[in-house]
């Protein structure tokens, strides 16, 4: 996987994933959305802007070939371009083993709709960041209320006290416009409290982003430990329970074995898809037991299969204050 140097401050890194991969199925859970303004994916490859221990950085990932073929080339711009051509690897799933999960007899044990599942989507990895506020601030925007509520209250929040990418200048491509770096925690512990009111998110959330900030060292030291002791200390924090830190964990470490306990929909999704029946947190946790250790895979897998449970009644309503 060698590394050179490069015109306008860049480095290059041409990365054989080892075995069927695609970049975008890969990365992809890390986005907030379609229009999460630091990410952006296009034509000439998936951009993505962040804080590193170095400073901001641009980061494009590039694929190429198909199958155990291909390549990605890393480019980086910025102070931290060092940091964030070292976090390819573990960004692009190199450390999620699927072996265990593929073994035979594991495999047989597998719900049908699982197995096929697999079989399509031999192309997904689990990425690990390592980056934990990023992670968390978002998740903690999300609690108790709608996607697309927890959306526009980020992306609010993020074009008013983000930073603009480091820039990838005239060679060999130019970035994409717009492309933010989130704030760092410092940034975010700034905001004062009538800005997360206008962006929708409410006391109980915003306080909790604030406390958990206040430890912002100890919690980027998270990223070092095990998926289970960095999601047990995180839910030592008032406001951040076994949700969220699942949420954390399965980004910042490419947790294969967390599962979302108090999600809206989740209990429901696995109850119908494994069962025909919904059922509730504790009910999605004794059908998931067998598979202890690849539970993730597992519910990853479902939500690739295309199964859809049934709808019945109102969706949960989206509520607006910022007017108030």
């Amino acid at each position: 996987m060698p590394t050179r140097r490069s015109g306008c401050g860049r480095r290059i890194r041409a990365m054989a994933p080892g075995g069927p991969f695609d970049l975008l199925q890969t990365v992809g859970i890390l986005m907030r959305g379609n229009g999460d303004p630091s990410f952006a994916a296009r034509q000439d490859g998936v951009w993505m802007a962040f804080t590193t221990p170095d400073g901001p950085a641009t980061l494009r990932l590039t694929a190429a070939g198909t199958g155990q073929d291909t390549r990605v080339d890393a480019q980086a711009w910025g102070p931290g371009t060092g940091s964030a051509i070292a976090s390819v690897p573990a960004l692009l799933g190199s450390g999620d083993d699927w072996s265990g999960f593929d073994d035979a007899a594991f495999h047989a044990t597998l719900p049908r709709m699982v197995r096929e599942a697999r079989r399509r989507n031999l192309t997904v990895r689990l990425p690990t960041t390592g980056r934990v506020v990023d992670s968390l601030v978002p998740t903690i925007l999300e609690q108790k209320v709608t996607t697309i509520e927890a959306r526009r209250g980020y992306r609010y929040l993020m074009y008013r006290y983000g930073t603009a990418a480091p820039s990838a200048g005239r060679l060999p491509t130019s970035g994409p416009s717009g492309l933010l770096v989130a704030p760092t925690a410092a940034q975010w512990l700034a905001i004062p409290s009538w800005e997360w009111h206008k962006a929708g998110v409410g006391p109980q959330r915003s306080a909790t982003v604030m406390r958990a900030l206040r430890s912002a060292v100890a919690l980027e030291r998270l990223a070092s430990l095990s998926a289970v002791e960095a999601g047990a200390k995180m839910q030592t924090i008032p406001g951040i329970g076994i949700w969220t830190a699942a949420e954390v964990v399965q980004r910042t470490h490419g947790c294969p074995d967390s599962i979302a306990v108090g999600d809206y929909h989740l209990a429901s999704y696995v109850g119908y898809a494994l069962t025909g029946r919904k059922t509730d947190d504790a009910g999605m946790i004794a059908l998931l037991e067998p598979w202890r250790g690849h539970r993730q895979r597992v519910v990853r897998m479902l939500g690739l299969s295309g199964f859809r449970k049934p709808t019945f009644g109102p969706r949960m309503t989206i509520q607006d204050h910022r007017g108030h």
